[in-house]
């Protein structure tokens, strides 16, 4: 197993087992409720589905090169995994993108119901908080910063703004620039505060904090562009979710507009920008380095 594999197996299984503890019956003890239980059931569901863990992989990666103690950024990465699968259980709804998989299994309304994947989403979205605000090894000011960033990426001039552009994006023809403004919202703005919040943990300098931004905005696109290609050159045996569907309903996409030559080279372009803005953490940035490059040329 190389250093990469090693540091990622031990950071994924930091997150899936702080996963599992967050969302118990045991964390909410105290609390117990019939509606509590249904709740849980439904919202581990989702966050114990599996998935890369790239943005709570960034917050614990960026802590530790900036000087910090992952394990005290845990819960922050928690944190913003809850988001990010939260609006994955929205995002699957039949009033928005009407998908019936995720990751290979019924998506959160197929086995619970609509109802009950829409508060399941609700449920991690709060829960997000609770948990950021909640990180006991970190400072009153580091995590009322972490919250405060939280809120505003996934807020409505964040995520979810991406998320309306996204869907206005099926009702007119978009443009490769419509595509970048929709994307650095719905995607990049998650995938930056997961960072910035891993230097924030860490206490990071200015410049660390730049750089960190500079890494996940050109990573963040090349991600999105990574995903439309595979959504015309994969199967869903293989993505573990509907491929296609932007295309059957004519929707742009990075590939309907560039091409696939065209979209592979700027997926390569902007993942070698990401990697020259961790310049400023020599040796030590070889990890998140290597990281571009996997999500660059991934197959799933």
């Amino acid at each position: 197993m190389s250093a990469f594999e090693q540091r990622m197996q031990e950071y994924i299984t930091m997150i899936n087992e702080a996963a599992a503890q967050y969302v118990s019956a045991e964390a909410f003890k105290g609390r117990e409720s019939e509606g509590l239980s249904v709740m849980l059931d439904a919202m581990s569901y989702s966050l114990e589905n599996g998935g890369k863990r790239i943005r709570p992989l960034l917050t614990l990666e960026f802590c530790r090169v900036c000087g910090g103690d992952p394990r005290a950024a845990l819960p922050l990465a928690l944190g913003i995994e809850m988001i990010h699968t939260y609006s994955l259980i929205h995002d699957d709804l039949p009033c928005m993108d009407n998908d019936d998989m995720r990751r290979g299994k019924p998506s959160n309304h197929k086995a619970y119901g609509y109802a009950n994947a829409l508060l399941a989403g609700d449920g991690l979205l709060t829960l997000a908080f609770e948990t950021v605000l909640g990180a006991k090894e970190l400072s009153a000011e580091k995590r009322a910063a972490a919250g405060c960033l939280l809120a505003e990426a996934a807020g409505c001039s964040g995520m979810i703004a991406g998320q309306v552009m996204d869907l206005a994006n099926e009702e007119r023809s978009a443009t490769a620039d419509d595509l970048a403004a929709t994307d650095r919202l719905k995607t990049g703005e998650l995938i930056r505060a997961a960072a910035v919040m891993g230097c924030i943990a860490a206490g990071a300098s200015g410049e660390q904090t730049a750089a960190a931004e500079g890494y996940c905005a050109a990573v963040g696109l090349a991600f999105q562009i990574v995903d439309d290609i595979l959504d015309v050159t994969s199967s869903e045996s293989v993505l573990g979710k509907p491929i296609g569907s932007d295309s059957e309903n004519g929707k742009s996409t990075y590939v309907s507009l560039l091409g696939l030559e065209r979209s592979g080279e700027l997926a390569a372009e902007l993942t070698d920008k990401a990697k020259s803005a961790l310049d400023i953490f020599g040796d030590e940035g070889e990890f998140l380095a290597e990281l571009a490059d996997k999500l660059s040329s991934r197959k799933s």
